[in-house]
């Protein structure tokens, strides 16, 4: 039977903390406002109440630190603690995500354009955009049929390496900023399909650069395909992809290319069009 790991979580928390922690020399950087970030980050869609042990053990952080934490985000309202144990996030953190939503020409024009290629073509649609090694979704239609073990949302964050979307976003880095993205990054085989290796992640990446789009065939998860292409801004820079996801029992790989890729291009100049405007 083909193996797969699901991701641990939709975010890799320790390493946000670690990139904190690499700023740490930095006068104008304020550490306690990191760890703080890092902190309301650990909690997630599998676990929504977590113990101070659990959010140590996913920030990283002592557990010195994520008790100051957790004290002050709880006075602030931004979290609350009923049984002196586990802590849950508290509806006063969506402002962050509103304050984003409400402010961000991507993020009010996808949906719309998402909205009607997946009722075009039946299959689940997605907006994202880079964040570290990690790729954010900005903007989902889920279709009729859930294509994943795991519940993807605006805000879910996946690896960039394996997925459709990350490799359009990756492929249109400049050389040196992918250099310093691969350095030391540990590619984890997800599936028996993921590449793994940075030399045939950057052979995959360059075929992307020719091509123009992205095809991920169950390296994420088994049972997934994918095809994404980029968005782009006036001057021509790669600011999102979009993509179609689907089954591999509903899809060939050549269908997503014949049939799929038209309409998909179409969209992504359509949205590409709402923002320049």
């Amino acid at each position: 039977m083909a193996r797969t790991t699901p991701p641990a979580s939709l975010l890799d928390v320790s390493a946000e903390a670690a990139e904190a922690d690499a700023h740490t020399g930095d006068p104008d950087f304020m550490a306690s406002l990191a760890r703080g970030l890092s902190v309301l980050l650990a909690f997630g869609h599998q676990q929504r109440a977590l113990t101070m042990a659990q959010v140590s053990h996913r920030t990283g952080l002592s557990r010195a630190a994520v008790r100051r934490c957790l004290y002050t985000l709880s006075v602030l309202g931004y979290t609350h603690c009923e049984d002196g144990k586990h802590h849950q996030l508290s509806p006063k953190v969506l402002a962050f995500g509103h304050a984003y939503m409400s402010s961000s020409s991507l993020a009010l024009q996808a949906p719309a354009v998402l909205e009607k290629l997946s009722a075009q073509i039946a299959e689940s649609c997605s907006v994202a955009t880079l964040q570290g090694r990690e790729i954010a979704y900005i903007a989902r239609t889920k279709g009729s049929n859930r294509i994943m073990s795991i519940d993807l949302g605006v805000g879910s964050r996946l690896p960039a390496y394996c997925t459709s979307m990350g490799r359009v976003l990756l492929a249109a880095m400049p050389a040196e900023r992918l250099d310093a993205f691969l350095a030391g990054h540990k590619l984890e085989r997800r599936t028996e399909h993921t590449i793994t290796g940075v030399r045939k992640l950057r052979q995959a990446l360059a075929q992307v650069r020719e091509q123009g789009y992205a095809i991920n065939d169950q390296e994420l998860e088994i049972g997934l395909r994918s095809m994404a292409v980029p968005v782009r801004d006036r001057d021509g820079q790669v600011v999102a992809a979009l993509n179609i996801g689907t089954q591999t029992s509903r899809r060939t790989v050549a269908e997503l290319e014949t049939k799929l890729l038209p309409p998909l291009r179409k969209a992504a100049a359509e949205l590409e069009s709402r923002l320049w405007r």
